[in-house]
């Protein structure tokens, strides 16, 4: 069983459910976009104001990725040098949205590398028979 700090059993079906079919994603960054947890740069005439999150993709799916990466604030995280070395330069609400994306592409990894059974109704799972 593959377990990602800060994915429980209230994240993962929520991150399942809005993900969807992790194959449609050819690299990380595509999962990144999909959820909205991008930076978008507008830039015009070499001015570039700072950017902002995109919030193109499902707004359920950014909290429950938001919710996982606030466990990375815990020192017994496994993400906690990253967290503590982005919220050092950008501050903790910064770090956290950093640590989202990476969880975003770590659960893209994973389900590609549970396949099929990872989509697999619940109905055709088999059933311990109660005697």
């Amino acid at each position: 069983m593959t377990h990602h700090y800060g994915i429980g059993a209230i994240t993962a079906p929520t991150i399942l459910a809005e993900l969807g079919d992790a194959r449609r994603f050819a690299g990380g960054d595509q999962v990144v976009r999909a959820t909205g947890l991008d930076i978008t740069v507008y830039a015009s005439d070499g001015k570039r104001s700072p950017g902002h999150l995109s919030r193109q993709g499902p707004e359920v799916l950014r909290w429950a990725l938001f919710e996982a990466a606030k466990a990375a604030a815990r020192p017994s995280s496994p993400d906690y040098a990253y967290y503590q070395q982005v919220k050092a330069c950008q501050g903790g609400n910064r770090a956290t949205l950093a640590v989202a994306r990476k969880l975003a592409r770590r659960v893209r990894h994973t389900l590609l590398r549970l396949g099929d059974a990872t989509l697999a109704p619940v109905e055709d799972l088999p059933v311990a028979e109660v005697a």
